[in-house]
């Protein structure tokens, strides 16, 4: 490997950890201790602040600099793309959510503390039209996207759902974005299980420094856990509609929101388990086919008071 290439992973890894032990770096790259301290000098002197420790136990981090390092962005392009992430992570734009996350803590990372109020004073003054639903801090996110990153527990209040708020300390694991909201999926350190947090129902998000060794998600997808994990839930409403457009097509647009069950090569059933109806409302809409809604009674009702209000208006 070029010493190009070497310093392209070496900056990488630093920006995976909090903290790395020399050994283990050096390892990963494959070099002595001694080319390690020679890339970690060279991107040094390229301007990225890397803490080093020295002694058997010692270590690198990449640190928050006096400057940012050298990306071929000026400081009006800094603020603007760490506001743009953090708009992006809130659900502004689908699809993205988990990325911009990813990327906004590496941003703040090295973010020296003036363009961190700039970019904060902006994000403040600004309003941006998103979906109706819960919104989700951007600084909770990324400081939750941190310590999952650090394998670094944390310290949180909970409020669940009609329950008063408690405090958990957990091992977080993974964000996971599911449609509008954001999940946290965490092993419980005093429950000694596996739990999936809502992130807006959570508050002050706060690392404790503690580490700890990554524990193995059931079935080795975290979206597909906590997914099932709410599906297992009882909801309010079971939907049952009979839509009759080929399941493929349907498919497409219900995703993973709900079961698709083929009836003809031209309908198929759509089942849904919700607690609120707007939602397969807006599902069926954007279907864009003739459907038959077999239950429950609300969700009747639902869509003929929106018929006529939509007949109305085109009228």
């Amino acid at each position: 490997m070029s010493t190009s290439a070497r310093m392209l992973q070496l900056l990488s890894l630093l920006q995976t950890h909090r903290y790395w032990p020399g050994t283990e770096l050096a390892d990963r790259l494959e070099v002595s201790p001694r080319t390690l301290r020679r890339d970690v000098d060279r991107l040094r002197g390229l301007g990225y602040p890397v803490r080093s420790e020295r002694g058997s136990g010692g270590g690198y981090q990449l640190q928050a600099g006096a400057a940012l390092p050298p990306l071929l962005l000026d400081d009006e392009e800094a603020v603007a793309i760490a506001v743009g992430l953090a708009t992006a992570a809130g659900g502004s734009v689908a699809g993205i959510e988990e990325s911009a996350v990813r990327a906004l803590a590496k941003v703040v990372q090295v973010m020296p503390p003036r363009l961190r109020r700039r970019a904060d004073a902006l994000r403040s003054a600004t309003s941006t039209l998103v979906p109706s639903g819960p919104t989700v801090d951007a600084a909770a996110l990324t400081a939750l996207a941190q310590a999952c990153r650090d394998a670094e527990r944390v310290r949180f209040a909970y409020e669940p759902r009609g329950r008063p708020a408690a405090a958990r300390h957990v091992e977080p694991h993974r964000l996971v974005a599911l449609g509008r909201r954001w999940y946290l999926l965490a092993w419980d350190v005093e429950r000694h299980d596996w739990r999936s947090f809502r992130v807006d129902r959570l508050r002050d998000p706060l690392p404790t420094g503690a580490r700890f060794r990554p524990r193995e998600v059931p079935g080795g997808d975290p979206a597909a856990f906590v997914r099932a994990s709410f599906d297992a839930l009882p909801t309010r409403y079971d939907v049952r509609v009979l839509v009759r457009a080929p399941g493929d097509e349907v498919r497409r647009a219900v995703s993973r929101w709900g079961q698709v069950e083929d009836v003809d090569a031209g309908s198929c059933r759509v089942r849904m388990g919700v607690d609120d109806l707007q939602w397969p409302l807006m599902l069926l809409a954007g279907v864009g086919a003739p459907f038959t809604v077999e239950g429950p009674d609300e969700l009747t009702a639902l869509v003929g008071r929106t018929a006529d209000l939509f007949a109305a208006s085109a009228a």
